[in-house]
């Protein structure tokens, strides 16, 4: 993701979030030095993003998200795996992230894709209804290289 890709991605997160990401956090995220990656198709039109915090021997997603308009083709799969594999390859031992509760959506692929619910974290979400509980997730890739050498 570079600065110039800014302004797509907030209007993809605007699009697809009902509480989004403002554009200051987008770029205090590049400029904090997240790993931040843009997914584009042939005609470079952006289709979806994601944000990662390398935390010592963690990857903390801090953000993705696929446009709307391409929702359910894959693309969120495909992103998650780009950080899986991008975690492998730094040596992280965890991935962790939050996921609204309501997002049943998100927590499915994230449960297909090796994740594991940790932990609920109460009110962490701004909501219509005042604040709304996240599931903390993660999926543990020292033991998933442990499988993989046998």
């Amino acid at each position: 993701m570079l600065e110039s890709d800014i302004a797509e991605v907030t209007n993809i997160e605007q699009q697809a979030n009902t509480f989004p990401w403002s554009r200051k956090h987008f770029e205090s995220s590049l400029k904090a030095g997240h790993q931040a990656w843009v997914f584009s198709n042939d005609q470079n039109e952006i289709l979806g993003f994601t944000i990662v915090q390398q935390i010592l021997d963690e990857t903390h997603l801090l953000n993705i998200c696929v446009k709307p308009t391409v929702q359910g083709k894959g693309y969120g799969r495909e992103i998650l795996n780009y950080v899986i594999k991008f975690s492998n390859s730094i040596s992280s031992n965890i991935i962790l992230l939050e996921v609204r509760q309501t997002n049943l959506r998100a927590q499915q692929l994230y449960l297909n894709s090796g994740f594991n619910e940790m932990a609920v974290r109460k009110n962490y979400y701004p909501s219509d209804n005042g604040s709304e509980d996240a599931i903390l997730m993660a999926m543990d890739l020292s033991l998933m290289s442990l499988f993989a050498s046998k």
